[in-house]
């Protein structure tokens, strides 16, 4: 692949006059969050503006997915994501463009990954004449269930859009508006989330000797869990697990006949995935043994996120140019993260390098005052918190910057 590159600051040069209206809509897509495989308005809308602006569109790509694509001469391939489904949370910003739809919120921010792709691909549009290659954007579905990219792939997505030389994309998440995290090789988590259900014996509150109560079946797992990260996994390793929800029961004064657990496991490596997985499961029976238990306990995995992995050389060209733009002290190793994304599928499947990275989105005055007082934990909200509520400015301007320079550092100059 050739190493000339365009120059992406005379392509910026239109982002002023689109701005306004990248930011109503944001704000109108965050008021009308849709949940995974349910994002039918969102998807027609990215369709609308994606065709608008000369692209040739095809929908329904993996259920509810949009991909924009748009040829400019020879050159490379060069795939641009963004997902765009909400998460089932009740909205508690206070923003007077806050989600009218009850129980339903974008608190992971992919409206505002929408709105930055199709920044992107408008000044890509109108900058037709500085590169050379195609541009495949991909508005995926789903992804807060990991099933949407896997979704997208199964539904002939390479046979039908060709394969990329490069997948990129960007998360918004709790760094300072105006600054890009990236990070090279193991970036983001892999992600197991298991349903786990307790059977116990129902009886009457009055009567616990007539009952095996799985309350404190799953109480007595929850807290033998959380010795699994602290007691089996080395220090030089990393891995999360949370118990995301118990649920049993319905009154006081009854014991249920059983409980269920949802479990969530982030880890980088595929032994130390292993190993906490292997322990969850002998723990979840131990506990029901302990109990008494006359039924065994269901354990089954519902979804999964593989590790994703940043292309140590791709990233480093990909950074070079972000840094050019948006200047170096703005760009930074932010480490791995926790978090899980789907996106790789793209990449691994396709056989191609990957460059993903995050972009802040939150008010840097709160952040430095925060970080300060040693509170950042408890007062600056992160994704999928009732209260994330991205700037609206300067994150759009930050995001769309972001995403059009790494994509015209992989395209070739117009010759």
């Amino acid at each position: 692949m050739t190493e000339q590159q365009p120059a992406p600051l005379e392509a910026l040069d239109g982002l002023p006059g689109i701005r306004p209206g990248l930011a109503d809509l944001y704000r109108d897509l965050h008021a009308h969050p849709e949940l995974s495989f349910e994002e039918t308005r969102t998807a027609a809308e990215a369709a609308r503006r994606a065709r608008a602006l000369g692209y040739e569109v095809t929908e329904e790509v993996g259920r509810t997915g949009v991909v924009a694509t748009l040829d400019n001469g020879t050159g490379p391939t060069v795939l641009l994501r963004a997902d765009f489904d909400a998460l089932p949370v009740q909205e508690r910003t206070g923003l007077d463009y806050a989600s009218t739809v009850d129980g339903v919120m974008h608190a992971c921010g992919h409206d505002m990954h929408v709105t930055c792709l199709l920044g992107t691909l408008h000044l890509l549009a109108d900058a037709r004449a500085r590169w050379s290659g195609r541009i495949v954007a991909v508005f995926q579905p789903a992804e807060e269930i990991a099933q949407g990219a896997q979704a997208m792939i199964d539904d002939n997505f390479f046979d039908r859009f060709g394969r990329p030389d490069i997948v990129l994309g960007q998360h918004v998440g709790p760094l300072p508006a105006g600054t890009v995290g990236w990070h090279a090789g193991p970036s983001f988590a892999a992600a197991d989330s298991l349903d786990v259900v307790l059977h116990g014996k129902g009886a009457h509150g009055s009567r616990p000797e007539a009952a095996i109560d799985p309350v404190v079946m799953a109480a007595a797992t929850v807290l033998r869990l959380q010795t699994v990260v602290a007691r089996e996994v080395a220090g030089s390793e990393t891995a999360v697990l949370t118990v995301g929800a118990l649920q049993a029961g319905t009154q006081a004064n009854i014991i249920p006949d059983r409980a269920e657990l949802k479990v969530n496991i982030r880890t980088y490596d595929e032994a130390t995935r292993a190993r906490v997985l292997a322990a969850v499961n002998r723990i979840v029976r131990a506990e029901a043994t302990a109990s008494g238990a006359e039924q065994e306990p269901e354990i089954r995995e519902f979804d999964r996120f593989p590790v994703l992995t940043n292309d140590p050389e791709a990233t480093d060209r990909t950074v070079t140019a972000l840094r050019a733009v948006l200047g170096a002290e703005r760009v930074f190793d932010m480490g791995r993260v926790t978090g899980s994304e789907d996106v790789g599928l793209f990449a691994t499947t396709a056989e191609v390098p990957i460059c993903y990275w995050m972009f802040g989105g939150l008010d840097p005055d709160r952040m430095a005052a925060a970080a300060e007082a040693g509170t950042t934990e408890r007062d600056i909200p992160s994704n999928h918190s009732p209260f994330f509520a991205p700037l609206v400015e300067p994150t759009i301007t930050t995001g769309v910057t972001a995403l059009t320079t790494a994509a015209l550092a992989w395209l070739e100059a117009a010759k």
